[in-house]
């Protein structure tokens, strides 16, 4: 474990002015990880010093800002195994899981580069006696503000593409991972990076609060749940001239028709709904299943399979497919929504259990929630799984759709048409066919419509919103035309 170090301001390490907070490791239950908060006066220290870098920064060549990159890159690589075992013990994931995470952070620096290359190349062309030219410019500072759940991989997706477009960053971390925002901190400082260029602050709320309504930045990239992201919308409701990128979460439908193969649906549906203990946006969280013979069968086949599902601490032999919990109380919120829709109704098919292991462990939770009148369309970010049943395809498409969200949806089925039906109807972002609802290419847009986002996808088109683009006509000269506009004729000349 890393020793904590605070904020990093232009280039230089310093205790925030703050309190001090905990990180709490998810296995044990126990604080770890003591750092003192970021106040408002390290808040304007920061963005001071980013704006100061932004000037010199912006105005280097692209190519001079993707080497310091690939040294972050290079810097990260030589950390991967640190990187990866510091995801595990704050957020409770499995090595396996968390190893995963940690290469995706080194794998986003090409990924980014390829983006950069296909959605903003220069372009010029001929426009008659002159030349138009299509270019691109940084939006300035920009803050970021990271997740817990991928707690490296998300934050650096928004990161990396912002550097390379010529921006300067505040990032702060969740405070339920801060370590691992200060090992990528000092990290992009391994990659000498300019003074300012990026800047580190740790905090909770008042911190969180204190960057989105600072008057000095230019925009807010986030991804994290719905509440925060429209808290953040509020924030700048007075200041339409930033640049906002939301990406909050979803409750994701997974739909099963006609599916050639119950034991390969079963092993998608626990990949959709159960992966991370249930705390990625892009989980499943209700099962659509057409009532007849083969939801029958299939979730008989499911809560058979449920019952060997593996999940534990993060260094059980052998590894589990997922572990605890953020911390005890986000496993207390969603054992209550469980138990909520079990007194409303809902009838249990797996019961979820606790833990006498550890607080925030959670068993997957599998309920029957046909009967259950006004289901609430709410985001439950854990290992709970919820039954819709309905009478054919089309009222499954419909129950789909009955989401204020949009983030993921999926379609398990050996029929074409009805992927084709499917995805022509439904609403939302990220639509896969025989593949789990979390399962996204780092080569697509990630994002969703409705409360799942504002229409500014992160993944590959994150570099859409890290920049504007810039029209220009140009000429070298400036001479009289031949033919004057009407009404100018014989003016000058």
């Amino acid at each position: 474990m890393i020793e904590p170090r605070g904020n990093l301001i232009a280039g230089q390490w310093s205790p925030g002015g703050g309190p001090a907070f905990s990180a709490t490791n998810p296995a044990t239950g126990e604080g770890y990880w003591q750092v003192n908060a970021s106040t408002a006066d390290d808040v304007d220290r920061a963005i001071a010093a980013a704006r100061a870098a932004l000037p010199a920064w912006s105005v280097l060549p692209q190519e001079q800002r993707a080497e310091a990159i690939c040294r972050f890159r290079d810097a990260v690589e030589a950390r991967r195994a640190e990187a990866g075992q510091l995801i595990s013990d704050e957020t409770g994931k499995p090595r396996w899981e968390a190893a995963t995470e940690a290469g995706a952070i080194i794998g986003k620096v090409a990924l980014t580069f390829e983006a950069f290359e296909q959605r903003r190349a220069e372009q010029s062309f001929p426009m008659g006696d002159a030349n138009a030219a299509l270019r691109y410019k940084p939006h300035g500072v920009l803050t970021v503000f990271g997740p817990f759940n991928l707690p490296g991989h998300l934050p650096n997706g928004h990161i990396v593409p912002a550097l390379l477009a010529g921006n300067t960053i505040v990032f702060k971390p969740s405070e339920q991972t801060p370590a691992i925002g200060q090992l990528m901190a000092e990290c992009w400082q391994e990659a000498g990076l300019p003074d300012g260029v990026f800047n580190l602050v740790q905090g909770a709320r008042e911190t969180g609060v204190a960057l989105a309504q600072h008057p000095g930045h230019d925009g807010i990239l986030f991804t994290g749940s719905y509440p925060v992201g429209a808290a953040l919308h509020r924030a700048l409701i007075d200041a339409p001239h930033k640049v906002l990128a939301l990406e909050m979460g979803g409750n994701n439908p997974l739909v099963v028709h006609e599916t050639p193969d119950i034991d390969a649906a079963c092993y998608t549906i626990i990949n959709s709904a159960y992966i991370t203990a249930g705390q990625r946006c892009t989980d499943a969280r209700r099962l659509i299943l057409v009532d007849g013979q083969e939801a029958e069968s299939l979730l008989a086949r499911l809560v058979e399979a449920l019952k060997r599902v593996c999940y534990g601490l993060p260094a059980d032999e052998p590894e589990p497919f997922y572990g605890p919990l953020i911390n005890a109380a986000a496993a207390d919120n969603v054992f209550a929504a469980y138990e909520g829709l079990l007194q409303r109704g809902g009838k249990p098919l797996f019961e979820m259990r606790r833990s006498g292991r550890c607080p925030a462990l959670l068993g997957p939770g599998l309920v029957d929630v046909t009967d259950v009148p006004d289901r609430e369309d709410e985001e439950v970010f854990g290992p709970l799984l919820q039954v819709v049943r309905v009478p054919d395809f089309d009222a499954a498409i419909a129950e789909a759709n009955n989401t204020r969200y949009g983030l993921s949806a999926s379609l398990l089925s050996g029929s074409r048409e009805h992927y084709e039906r499917f995805f022509t109807l439904v609403r939302a972002g990220i639509i896969n066919w025989n593949k789990p609802t979390s399962g996204a290419s780092g080569k697509l847009p990630f994002g969703g419509i409705g409360k799942s986002g504002n229409h500014r996808p992160s993944g590959f088109f994150a570099a859409d919103y890290c920049g504007f683009p810039v029209a220009s006509v140009e000429q070298a000269d400036l001479p009289l035309p031949a033919l004057p506009a009407a009404g100018l004729e014989g003016l000058f000349g």
